[in-house]
């Protein structure tokens, strides 16, 4: 009978009257069924422990929810970290003196004879520049002969270079054809290629200096059964800039106007020289300026998502935190800036976000009007840099960068403060979790399951014991005859 006392006893937890069956005539079997919810008595220890277990979890649960806020709030902030930093970055390149507010265009009155390019920072300002002549290359090439590998008549010839080196070459001991002359020209290292040239009249030597200009001009001296044309003479292009003669063995000028190179194309009429204009480049300035208002309503955006009502929460993940109250205030104060009066640059026509044509929403996000910004960029455009960089790289870009460096500081920089915290609060509840689960519900697993399995075992025993228990109540089938 110990098994239906078992069973008796892990009945009463549920039903009070439960004992007292076995006196009232009633069908246990029907009743176990019923309460294992199968047509049979019988339990599924598996399912049973689970369902215990995961009533046992209930405070676990608390703790996930709580990680998953963290981790909702790391997401978050992550992402607005990130906006911050470029940004961030933006400010960095408009206080460079290498960044896009020192990108130069050079405009050219006559493209056709001189076109130029500025490096970053080079002064702004207009240059003449008249061009008499360009730099050539020099080039010979020799009589015709049937073909490159035509036998040549033995003779010598010299290459005089303009560099005072002389070499001579002797044909027929091993240097028979046009080919062999080629070869041993370029295996000597003498400052020009040579190379076979063939058409319908047949094969001819060329030779051409490597370089440009009268420097590297040179000369080939031959007998007369084996002659060379000089086709080209090497000299230097010849030309005036802003009143200055300039000799240059290149057609490719360097140094005669700081930080410009000019490339001649053709010489020009003497009257009429080619005037260039070096200008900030607006178009580069203009893609910077459109990036920044960007990057800063992505960052806006970010922020103040953490206060707008969302459903049925008033703010979002980050609604409380200090880190992210303290930059929303940060970059609404930031576009107050007003360049300080009396600067070492003096008057000014930009002297705050709004003479570029930027203007604040309602929401804290900033309007970019493409007319005043063009505006300001054709006429004004070293105004413009002064507003960014300031009189020593202490404009808007340096205030509002020293403002962001607070949050963006790796190390100790807010965001990475508040990101560790969060990080280590997870850490803790992932520990309490995981002990949790190590110690108590390892431990409950355990119980559970040798207390289903020893109420498995005495609902399997019961057909037997409800036979046993029929017959001692006297409802024993009886005996056919």
């Amino acid at each position: 009978m110990g098994s239906v006392s078992a069973v008796n006893s892990l009945l009463s937890s549920t039903s009070p009257s439960a004992n007292s069956s076995a006196n009232s005539g009633i069908d246990l079997s029907s009743i176990l069924a019923s309460s294992v919810g199968a047509s049979t008595p019988g339990i599924d220890v598996k399912a049973a422990v689970a369902a215990a277990l995961f009533a046992a979890r209930a405070p676990e649960r608390l703790l996930q929810t709580q990680q998953a806020t963290l981790a909702a709030q790391t997401a978050a902030l992550t992402a607005i970290q990130t906006a911050t930093l470029a940004l961030s970055a933006d400010l960095t390149a408009f206080n460079s003196l290498n960044g896009p507010l020192a990108a130069r265009t050079v405009a050219s009155s006559n493209p056709s004879a001189v076109t130029a390019t500025a490096a970053l920072g080079t002064v702004t300002g207009n240059h003449t520049v008249a061009v008499s002549q360009l730099a050539t290359t020099g080039s010979s090439y020799s009589q015709t002969v049937a073909d490159a590998t035509t036998a040549l008549p033995v003779t010598t010839f010299t290459l005089n270079t303009n560099a005072g080196a002389s070499t001579t070459i002797t044909t027929g001991s091993g240097v028979n054809t046009l080919n062999d002359v080629a070869a041993s020209i370029n295996g000597q290292n003498l400052g020009v290629t040579a190379s076979i040239i063939t058409d319908a009249s047949g094969a001819r030597l060329s030779v051409v200096a490597n370089a440009s200009g009268s420097a590297a001009d040179f000369s080939i001296a031959a007998q007369p059964n084996f002659s060379f044309t000089q086709a080209v003479q090497g000299q230097n292009a010849a030309l005036i800039v802003d009143g200055v003669p300039i000799s240059s063995a290149s057609n490719t000028v360097t140094g005669a106007i700081g930080g410009v190179t000019l490339n001649l194309l053709s010489p020009t009429l003497s009257a009429a020289p080619a005037n260039l204009s070096v200008a900030s480049n607006t178009t580069t300035v203009a893609t910077a300026i459109n990036k920044f208002v960007n990057d800063y309503n992505t960052a806006t955006g970010l922020v103040n998502a953490q206060f707008a009502a969302s459903g049925t929460s008033l703010q979002g993940v980050l609604g409380s935190d200090p880190t992210v109250r303290n930059l929303q205030s940060s970059l609404l104060q930031a576009l107050n800036y007003v360049i300080p009066s009396g600067g070492a640059n003096g008057a000014t026509t930009v002297s705050t976000l709004n003479d570029l044509g930027i203007s604040t929403g309602s929401d804290g996000t900033l309007n970019l009007d493409p007319t005043t910004l063009a505006n300001a960029l054709s006429n004004h455009a070293a105004d413009i840099q002064n507003f960014f960089q300031g009189a020593s790289l202490n404009g808007f870009a340096n205030s509002l960068t020293t403002q962001l460096s607070n949050f963006t500081a790796p190390g100790n920089g807010a965001f990475s403060i508040d990101l560790s915290s969060i990080g280590n609060t997870s850490s803790s509840l992932a520990q309490q979790i995981s002990d949790f689960e190590s110690i108590y519900i390892a431990n409950q697993r355990n119980v559970l399951t040798a207390q289903f399995s020893k109420a498995e075992a005495a609902l399997q025993q019961l057909p037997v014991q409800q036979a046993q228990i029929q017959a001692e109540l006297g409802n024993s089938p009886r005996s056919g005859g």
